[in-house]
C-alpha cells in the first residue's frame, strides 16, 4: 500500500496526544475523588463493571483518529488491470518427444491442459494466437479474443517430427504483426514458448529472439520434461529426450522475457497461472480512501455508543 499524500500521515501524531490526555484525565480523577456517604451501600447493589469496559470508548476513539489520519493521506493499493488490444501467441512444441510420459499423462497432454487453463484466467480482451512447430511451424490460430477457436486448435495438436524452434518463433512474430513500431503507445505483445528439447534448426531461435528484442516482444519460455524422459525411436528402441533449459533461458534473456522450468504437470500449471496473471495486464494504483474514512466513522460511532453506556463520558 502507498499514499498519495504521505505528509498527511503526520496527523497520526494526534493518537499519542489523545493517549496522554486520557492518562492525564484518569490521574486527575484519582487525585480528587468525589466523596459519597452511601458509597458502600451503592457498591453492594451495583453490578460490577469490567475494568476493560471503562477504556473501550477511548480505544475506539483512538482507532477512529488513526483511521481518519490514514484516510487524509489518501491510501492507494496496486491492482492488475487489463491492457487494451494486448496480444500473446502460444508457441507449442509438437515434436515426437512431446509423447514422453515423464510428465503425466504425456508432455503434450500436460501442455494442452495447462494452455486451456491459461485461456480461462487471462483477461477477456487479451488476443491469443497459437503456433505449433515440429519439423516446420504452422499457425493454427492468429491472435483473437475468441477463446473457442484457440481451444479447438489446441485439441488438434499431435506429436510428430523434430524441433524447429526458430521457425515457431518467427511464425509467432509474423502473426503478431507489430511491424517496426517500437513506441510505448503500441499495444503490448508477447510470446509464450513451450518446448521440451534442443532446437534442430541451428541458430534460428537465437536470431528470432534478437528480432523479438528489437520489436519489444518478450518471449516467456517453459522447458518441459525431465532428464529421464524417453520415447520409442523409429527402430523401436528407447531414446532419451531431455529438455534443453539452457537454450530456452538464453532465448528468454535475449528477448527480455523470463524462463521457467516444469518437470511435472503441477509445476506446469503453476507456471501458466503465473503467466496468466502478468501477461496482458499492468499494475495500476487505485485510491481506497473511502475504506479508511468509513472505518473511522464506524469506530467513532462505536466510541459514542460505548461512552453513553458508561454515563456519557470518555474515561
Amino acid at each position: 500500500m502507498s499514499f498519495a499524500s504521505p505528509l498527511s500521515l503526520l496527523c497520526l501524531f494526534a493518537v499519542p496526544l489523545v493517549v496522554l490526555l486520557h492518562v492525564s484525565a484518569g490521574r486527575r480523577r484519582r487525585r480528587y475523588p468525589v466523596r459519597f456517604p452511601a458509597l458502600a451501600t451503592l457498591a453492594a447493589v451495583a453490578a460490577p463493571e469490567p475494568r476493560w469496559s471503562r477504556h473501550l470508548p477511548f480505544a475506539l476513539l483512538a482507532l477512529a483518529v488513526a483511521a481518519l489520519a490514514l484516510s487524509l493521506a489518501r491510501p492507494e493499493k496496486t491492482v492488475q488491470v487489463a491492457v487494451e488490444r494486448a496480444s500473446v501467441v502460444l508457441v507449442t512444441d509438437v515434436s515426437g518427444s512431446m509423447a514422453a510420459t515423464d510428465v503425466s499423462p504425456t508432455r503434450l497432454e500436460a501442455a494442452r491442459n495447462a494452455a486451456l487453463r491459461f485461456l480461462g484466467q487471462i483477461p477477456e480482451g487479451l488476443r491469443v494466437g497459437l503456433v505449433s512447430f515440429s519439423n516446420t511451424a504452422q499457425t493454427l490460430q492468429t491472435p483473437t479474443t475468441d477463446r473457442g477457436l484457440v481451444s479447438g486448435a489446441l485439441e488438434s495438436l499431435q506429436p510428430l517430427g523434430n524441433t524447429a524452434t526458430g521457425a515457431g518463433l518467427q511464425a509467432a512474430l509474423d502473426d503478431l504483426n507489430v511491424g517496426d513500431d517500437v513506441s510505448s503507445r503500441r499495444p503490448p505483445a508477447a510470446i509464450v514458448l513451450l518446448s521440451d528439447g534442443a532446437a534442430k534448426d541451428g541458430d534460428a531461435a537465437d536470431r528470432a529472439a534478437e528480432q523479438a528484442r528489437r520489436l519489444r516482444v518478450p518471449i516467456y519460455t517453459v522447458a518441459l520434461g525431465t532428464a529421464e524422459g524417453t520415447i520409442l525411436d523409429g527402430n523401436g528402441r528407447l531414446a532419451s529426450v531431455p529438455p534443453d533449459p539452457e537454450a530456452l533461458q538464453r532465448i528468454a534473456s535475449t528477448s527480455g522475457g523470463e524462463a521457467f522450468r516444469a518437470e511435472d504437470s503441477d509445476q506446469l500449471d503453476a507456471v501458466y497461472d503465473r503467466l496468466g496473471s502478468q501477461i496482458g495486464t499492468k499494475p495500476e494504483k487505485r485510491e481506497i480512501t473511502t475504506v479508511f474514512a468509513g472505518a473511522a466513522l464506524l469506530l467513532l460511532g462505536g466510541a459514542m455508543v460505548s461512552s453513553l453506556r458508561l454515563g456519557g463520558r470518555l474515561p
